[in-house]
């Protein structure tokens, strides 16, 4: 039966940890130089309604190096529930390729993508998350904390797509996640239920970032307006300005505090230039991992369905 990685929580927590386990391994190999072809003879088709540099190069470098062929579909390629009906995309192209990873703006699309395709899709975002930058994300909490034993979380700025994700991790490894954001721009109330009905983290929701830090193992921000909210920035420039990670934020957690941007970063607003090349910082650390976590995701995936 094949398996999609459309959430976090598509993964137990065991499975989770083995994720993070076969990501490691693939790391060492990858920096090796060692041959890895277990996608060989095989196809990923990337859908792209929402550009990305990042997601485009890691996902086309990993299953390149894996001995795979990787096909890029951009926003003027395929008009995706637009030109052409999203469950006929999804039928076509399980036809052609053996995995299928989309950038995309509506959440139903993704959902409806894995629901007609009978090769396994893996979400490389959608406006509601991006389970693959939290798989990242903590696989380098865990490279640099040398263990993920409830780590304090502390995110800052916009209750967006990742803080959804890092909801969703909160519901299979035992977190202290804290999103610190202005009152308005709240994530998602049932997302935030799901996870403290979860039972297994604590979970804070604050507009008071001085309080919101203290003992943070990591402090985590994103851009103030993501793509398809530009319109908004000037507005959102002034209600965010009190919520911009510095050095003087940094310092105030009252213990050594690492840094992450899920990238990219607008120097000057959510984060200083100081706080980016910082000692602390471990963005880049968790831009590279990215592509071992995604490769580590089609690999389980793979053996899950039977292909490989």
């Amino acid at each position: 039966m094949k398996r999609d990685f459309l959430h976090i929580t598509d993964f137990t927590t065991e499975e989770i940890l083995d994720t993070l386990e076969l990501a490691q391994k693939l790391k060492a190999k990858f920096h090796d130089k060692e041959k890895y072809h277990v996608f060989k003879d095989r196809s990923l088709a990337m859908v792209f309604a929402k550009p990305s540099a990042r997601t485009r190069v890691s996902f086309e470098t990993g299953f390149t190096w894996m001995g795979g062929h990787a096909l890029y579909l951009g926003p003027n390629d395929i008009g995706i529930g637009k030109r052409e009906a999203v469950k006929d995309i999804a039928r076509v192209f399980s036809r052609y390729n053996d995995v299928l990873m989309a950038r995309l703006f509506e959440h139903k699309h993704m959902l409806e993508l894995a629901e007609h395709a009978t090769i396994p899709v893996v979400n490389g975002l959608t406006d509601y998350n991006h389970p693959c930058q939290i798989m990242a994300d903590i696989l380098t909490v865990l490279e640099h904390r040398g263990n993920i034993d409830d780590p304090k979380i502390v995110y800052v700025g916009d209750g967006n797509n990742i803080v959804h994700s890092w909801l969703k991790l909160a519901e299979r490894i035992s977190i202290d996640f804290v999103c610190a954001c202005p009152e308005g721009y709240e994530p998602d109330v049932d997302t935030v239920s799901s996870a403290k009905d979860a039972g297994l983290s604590d979970i804070t929701i604050s507009h008071d970032l001085r309080s919101a830090v203290k003992d943070a193992d990591v402090i985590y921000t994103d851009v103030w307006a993501s793509m398809g909210q530009k319109e908004e920035a000037t507005a959102r420039e002034k209600i965010f300005a009190k919520f911009q990670v510095n050095e003087k934020v940094m310092d105030s957690t009252g213990k050594d505090t690492l840094f992450m941007h899920c990238l990219p970063a607008e120097r000057g607003r959510e984060v200083t230039d100081g706080v980016m090349e910082a000692p602390y910082s471990i963005v880049f650390d968790e831009a590279e991992n990215r592509m071992h976590a995604q490769n580590a995701i089609m690999v389980k995936l793979a053996e899950w369905s039977g292909m490989i």
